[in-house]
């Protein structure tokens, strides 16, 4: 019964929220050229930009930036607000420990294959002494080697 009335609730909630951001929003006619916006005002803007932009696009009373503004400082206090918000692009490369785990098996798994192989293969062309030289076992060898890593990475992407 509790978590049926949370579920309810959630609508309003953001509805309230959104609404109270919206009443912060830059362009709202507090700045004027004699009252420019600073810093933390620029910060704070940054903050609620997604959400400005939103209203903009049905309201153009209401602006994603505040054209009256103390420059600089308020243009770093906005892009450091989106940044706080967005995270830059930090985290496109960011990796769970666990895959980096699953990466590390894969890449020991590879490397006891390819040194396997490469015993096999050396032993089986030490028994045909002479049927060639070793620059066609060298040719050899790498193509395998290819090969392998090739099909070690298609079964780490099938898993």
């Amino acid at each position: 019964m509790y978590d049926i009335n949370i579920r309810l609730l959630k609508p309003f909630i953001l509805v309230f929220v959104m609404l109270m951001l919206a009443s912060c929003t830059a362009g709202d006619g507090l700045f004027t050229q004699d009252n420019p916006a600073g810093f933390w005002y620029g910060l704070w803007h940054g903050v609620i930009s997604v959400v400005t932009l939103v209203i903009h696009l049905f309201n153009e009373n209401v602006l994603v930036y505040e054209v009256n503004n103390v420059g600089g400082w308020y243009d770093f206090g906005f892009l450091l607000g989106v940044i706080c918000i967005w995270g830059g692009s930090s985290h496109v490369n960011c990796k769970s420990s666990e895959k980096k785990q699953r990466e590390k098996e894969w890449d020991e798994i590879g490397e006891k294959v390819e040194k396997k192989v490469m015993r096999r293969l050396k032993a089986w062309s030490e028994d045909e002494e002479g049927s060639g030289s070793s620059k066609e076992w060298d040719e050899i060898g790498e193509k395998v080697e290819k090969k392998l890593k090739r099909k070690i990475r298609e079964w780490e992407e099938k898993e």
